[in-house]
């Protein structure tokens, strides 16, 4: 056996099988190819509808059927994935052209998802039958095996237009992304006619057809100066707007309102529901208290979200703010990445149309060499057929005169006139000069009578010249580079003509949305959380007219500004930071927040120890003791911070914090769980920085560990119970921090 093991570096191996994953998952599913501007599941999904027939004047087909094909045949993945792409493909919402026509529910603009694929029904565009399929059957692609070689699929398709601007891509490869938006169809074909007749024109002067991106939301792209840097690298962002408007009330009764009509491209889908969301969150917060009600009332006509506003309300304020704190402006990522000759890179708007390009002159090519070797075959026949109308006496002689088909074939062929009768020796002396080629033999031998009419010799003769007519022109545009250009740009003008449409984004240069607010009023408040972690926030007027009802819920009560942020401290050893502009402000019979759904803090995984407002604690001294009595004292002014949760203190592995509290007493008591106890001066607690361990506060034996802690002061009087002794803490004896601690039994 040793001589069949093969000794192999673990890291090589794993480096290789993950390069090769790599390199499939970008060039095999998730990057399209810059010639057809498809990934393979949409092309295949495409190729299975056109091997099905599904033409645009056709019925539709089911669903599950377009997957079932689409999966057997050429895409062995799961079927969900298969769908989803036949869905985005005729979704008009987020395609610039979409592809398929579905019918049946598949999906809309603001994320309701598509039925199951058995209730839905799709078939073919017509664009894309006439751009995207025309020309399969003309040899004009390279035909690979599918995955099990049982079948073809093309390579790419014979795409006669930039679908890579034109219905963009966006997809996560492994180490890469591709983000291209969408653009115009007539602006792209005639950026594409300028780079045909003159290959050297640049970026800016190809602009000047490409005006930007074209979404299909619509929209308004703000940043035009940014654009030719974007076009000329590949990549660079996007800023987007919705189109918004604000309309003032025309009669008594009205509100003063704005209509969104157009989203920006970001939000198709869940975003929207998001920025309904965002929107009635700050105005709960008091950030746009001029907005009064917020409502989508978007239909079949688009998209129109209409916010009314309070009378005398500065609408174009409220609107920069919109701007300014929901996704009504976003920004979109570029990242044009495709395939190029089977490697992916980043290419900018010229080298992407120089691609097409090249594949335009490839597919043409291919094309009217085939077209010409088809006429040219035909043209053989019909030259056969025409002389053979001229004699046609003689022909039938042979033919009768011969026993056997092949002796008339090779007569026809070759003028071998053995062993056919004829009625005089001249006849013989024509039949021995005849010759056919083998086809046009054939196709004499194949016609029949009724071509002989006057009207179908005509015919012949209108078809035989049509004909050689064609030649000449495949000739003309195989010969020419010029010609064949020219052929191109007509090709390219028809689609133009019957496929464009109006640019639906807007493209300007826009000051950046300002917004300031008014700065917000401190005001007093009570925070109260009771047992259960719900949270209010009362004004004190509230709390003083039910005094008693808010004390009896309430485990947590802190007094604080309505700025104010609240530490919250853990047996975890975190401070989560709680913002008082998050807690709603409650009436008495409210039911409150859960604290878990306005901070970090996660009640399954820790114990509150210890929470106040920092403008309270920030000049105080706090106390922490862990479970294996670590002790030290930390300045609260340390736990300022922007984030949400900071570290609170250092624990070793397997301690946890079971005491948090300012300093107010002059001693400190131990007690551990063992009804160990000891009593030292507070000052011998050293002051750390909140990342440090602390010291031992006292020594534990076995198993021990630290069960409460007491800060107090000897004047007064403060009685615990330890075990089930109650103990007067001023009667224990003062020890230094670390002593041999009492037991108390």
């Amino acid at each position: 056996m040793p001589e069949k093991i093969i000794s192999a570096e673990y890291s090589d191996e794993m480096q290789q099988a993950y390069i090769n994953y790599s390199m499939s998952v970008i060039t095999s599913r998730a990057v399209p190819d810059v010639r057809d501007g498809l990934k393979p599941v949409q092309r295949r999904v495409l190729f299975a509808m056109d091997e099905l027939g599904l033409n645009s004047d056709k019925p539709y087909r089911k669903s599950a059927r377009i997957v079932g094909d689409t999966m057997g045949k050429y895409h062995p993945h799961g079927d969900s994935s298969i769908y989803d792409a036949l869905v985005v493909l005729s979704q008009d919402f987020k395609k610039g052209m979409a592809l398929v026509d579905g019918h049946g529910n598949f999906g809309s603009i603001e994320g309701d998802g598509a039925a199951a694929m058995r209730y839905t029904e799709a078939r073919l565009k017509k664009f894309t039958q006439e751009v995207y399929l025309k020309d399969l059957d003309r040899d004009v692609v390279d035909f690979v095996p599918n995955f099990d070689e049982n079948e073809k699929e093309p390579e790419v398709l014979p795409v006669r237009v930039p679908n890579f601007l034109i219905n963009g891509s966006e997809g996560i490869a492994v180490g890469m992304t591709t983000s291209c938006p969408p653009h115009n169809l007539r602006e792209v074909i005639n950026a594409m006619e300028m780079l045909l007749d003159n290959p050297m024109e640049t970026t800016q002067h190809l602009m000047e057809a490409v005006e930007g991106p074209d979404f299909p939301t619509g929209g308004i792209v703000i940043n035009k100066s940014d654009l030719l840097d974007i076009y000329e690298t590949g990549r660079g962002k996007i800023k987007l707007r919705g189109k918004a408007e604000f309309i003032p009330a025309k009669k008594r009764g009205e509100h003063d309102r704005i209509e969104i009509t157009e989203i920006p491209y970001t939000m198709v889908g869940l975003a929207i529901g998001k920025f309904l969301n965002d929107t009635a969150e700050l105005v709960e917060k008091k950030v746009f208290p001029e907005i009064t009600d917020i409502s989508n009332q978007s239909g079949k006509d688009g998209i129109k979200i209409v916010i009314e506003l309070k009378s005398g309300t500065d609408g174009e304020k409220v609107l920069s703010g919109l701007y300014k704190k929901t996704k009504l402006e976003d920004t979109f990522g570029v990242n044009m990445l495709c395939i190029v000759d089977g490697k992916p890179e980043v290419l900018g708007l010229k080298r992407i149309l120089e691609e097409n390009i090249k594949f335009q002159y490839e597919i043409n090519q291919r094309k009217y060499t085939n077209l010409l070797e088809k006429e040219e075959k035909k043209r053989e026949i019909q030259e056969g057929l025409i002389k053979a109308v001229d004699i046609i006496d003689l022909i039938i002689e042979i033919i009768r005169g011969s026993k056997q088909l092949s002796t008339a074939k090779n007569c026809l062929i070759n003028g071998d006139v053995t062993g056919i009768k004829f009625r005089s020796e001249e006849s013989k002396t024509l039949a021995s000069k005849l010759h056919f080629s083998e086809v046009q033999a054939q196709a004499i031998l194949d016609l029949k009578l009724s071509k002989l009419i006057g009207l179908e010799i005509q015919a012949l003769l209108a078809e035989h010249k049509e004909t050689k007519e064609k030649i000449a022109l495949y000739e003309k545009y195989l010969s020419s580079q010029n010609e064949m250009r020219k052929a191109i740009k007509a090709d390219l003008e028809a689609i133009k003509e019957e496929f464009s449409y109006p640019r639906r984004t807007m493209i300007t240069d826009a000051e950046e949305a300002v917004y300031e607010e008014a700065p917000e009023v401190e005001i007093p408040v009570l925070l109260s959380m009771n047992r259960f972690g719900y949270c209010k926030m009362y004004d004190l007027a509230v709390y003083e007219k039910n005094k008693e009802a808010v004390e009896e819920e309430s485990k947590y009560m802190i007094f604080c500004q309505n700025t104010s942020k609240i530490c919250i401290f853990t047996d975890a050893g975190n401070c989560h930071q709680l913002r008082m502009k998050d807690v709603p402000l409650s009436k008495l019979k409210d039911k409150g927040i859960p604290i878990d759904n306005i901070s970090n803090y996660d009640s399954a995984t820790e114990n509150l120890l210890f929470m106040d407002a920092f403008d309270v604690i920030k000049d105080k001294t706090l106390i922490f003791v862990t479970a294996s009595a670590m002790i030290k004292k930390v300045e609260a002014a340390e736990f300022e911070s922007s984030k949400k949760t900071v570290a609170a203190t250092k624990l070793n592995d397997g301690d946890r914090l079971i005491y948090v509290n300012e300093q107010v007493g002059t001693d400190t008591v131990l007690v551990s769980k063992e009804h160990m106890v000891l009593r030292f001066p507070s000052d011998e607690i050293s002051l750390y920085k909140k990342t440090s361990v602390g010291v031992r506060g006292m020594r534990l034996s076995g198993n021990d560990e630290i069960q409460a802690v007491y800060d107090f002061d000897p004047s007064i009087k403060l009685m615990v119970k330890i075990g089930k002794k109650s103990v007067d803490l001023r009667t224990l004896k003062r020890k230094k921090r670390d002593g041999k601690p009492d037991l108390v039994s």
